[in-house]
């Protein structure tokens, strides 16, 4: 963060994320990055805070230092629910410029034509159900035509209150909620079950 905002600092998009950041020196390099490490360490959702995360990442995707990682299902999932004519949408707290960088640069390649859109913070809080009503119309779609993969409940909850259909992504044992009101996978393979 440190370096990035060093090279970055009188890059009008930086600036305008550090100005979301609403750190209260903002013209202080050393404090703006001191507010950003305390917001990480205190997990917070800042959109301001994800949108520069997003750009470092996008320099680490551009430069070749990262990949994006995916579990090996999810290519040929992407690709057949494509070739079904299924829309693919990602929410995630990740700025939607980290997002397509990550599915730009998989070891399986660019993932992205296989995607329709992105959501991000800006879109609301992901245990927000309006985030979900929102999300829904922006696809065209109504929430009951959308089914809403996540491994956290609360944002499952918040979409199945919105009107979407649901299911909890356990990949590793023992990494979901012990109980669940919702259908559970472990890989995408198992989506045809829930989808019916």
């Amino acid at each position: 963060m440190s370096g990035f905002l060093e090279r970055h600092w009188n890059d009008p998009e930086v600036r305008a994320d550090v100005a979301r950041l609403e750190a209260g020196h903002a013209d202080d390099p050393a404090a703006v990055v001191a507010h950003v490490y305390g917001l990480m360490d205190r997990d917070k959702k800042s959109t301001g805070l994800k949108s520069l995360q997003g750009k470092i990442w996008e320099e680490g995707y551009r430069t070749g230092e990262l990949r994006g990682e995916v579990y090996p299902d999810v290519p040929p999932a992407l690709e057949r629910w494509r070739g079904q004519g299924i829309d693919i949408a990602i929410f995630s707290s990740g700025s939607v410029q980290a997002q397509r960088s990550l599915f730009s640069s998989t070891a399986a390649g660019d993932l992205t034509p296989f995607i329709r859109d992105y959501f991000d913070t800006t879109t609301g809080p992901k245990t927000a159900p309006d985030s979900y009503a929102r999300i829904a119309a922006a696809l065209e779609r109504s929430p009951s035509e959308v089914l809403f993969l996540s491994d956290v409940g609360a944002e499952l909850d918040a979409a199945r209150t919105a009107g979407m259909r649901t299911a909890l992504c356990v990949r590793t044992p023992g990494s979901g909620p012990s109980t669940s009101t919702h259908p559970v996978i472990r890989t995408f393979d198992d989506l045809a079950a829930v989808r019916r």
